[in-house]
């Protein structure tokens, strides 16, 4: 069942202010603490926009901020691909087009792809609000090539997110406060074994790449 979190990102008026008004305040809210989290996601993700030939898949891209980023040095035959549920969201992310981009609209839990397709993997602010979210990780280790890597920007349980009130609102609106290890344990499961966990505020991100067979 969509939670309520998802429910709004399939509001057009929602994606419609995701840039300008969404994201900030999410922005700020995994900032509290200390303002590590934007200069953290600003070189994590600088990383993987490194320049090269690579096809690159960003899961539940939204308005495809995240896309436009990871395509910027892209050469030769190099695509980043944007995937996500919301019409809404995808109608936003046309709308800004880039000529290494390519958006369509997928279930996290069942990528539209083969294994071992992509060299990197993303998924950026958007996996703590999609339900039963631990099998969607399944699915990025299986679409991500052998020695490619999966990149992943999300929640993670702090003394502020266990606030009873913070709880509240969580359970509410359907977002998901990792535990520290849940994540990384996911990827081990799925057959991961070189990974790198920074918490950083209220967030964590994750490096993983996958294992040559």
């Amino acid at each position: 069942m969509p939670s309520l979190a998802q429910h709004l990102m399939a509001n057009p008026v929602v994606s419609a202010v995701y840039e300008g008004l969404w994201r900030p305040t999410f922005t700020r809210i995994f900032s509290l603490g200390g303002p590590g989290t934007a200069e953290y996601d600003k070189a994590f993700t600088a990383y993987l926009a490194r320049t090269g030939e690579r096809q690159i898949l960003d899961v539940a891209c939204g308005p495809g901020l995240y896309t436009r980023r990871l395509a910027q040095h892209l050469t030769g035959d190099g695509r980043a691909i944007g995937l996500d549920f919301s019409p809404a969201m995808l109608a936003r992310a046309v709308h800004k087009p880039h000529d290494r981009t390519t958006f369509i609209r997928g279930d996290a839990h069942h990528l539209p792809f083969p294994d071992d397709t992509f060299d990197t993997v993303a998924c950026f602010a958007a996996l703590y609000l999609i339900p039963d979210p631990l099998p969607v990780i399944d699915e990025l280790v299986r679409v991500t090539r052998p020695g490619g890597e999966i990149a992943i920007f999300t929640s993670v349980q702090t003394a502020v997110s266990r606030i009873p009130g913070v709880q509240l609102v969580g359970r509410m609106t359907g977002y998901h406060f990792f535990g520290d290890d849940e994540i990384t344990e996911r990827l081990r499961q799925a057959g991961v074994s070189r990974i790198e966990q920074t918490i950083v505020d209220q967030g964590q991100f994750v490096l993983a790449h996958k294992d040559h067979s």
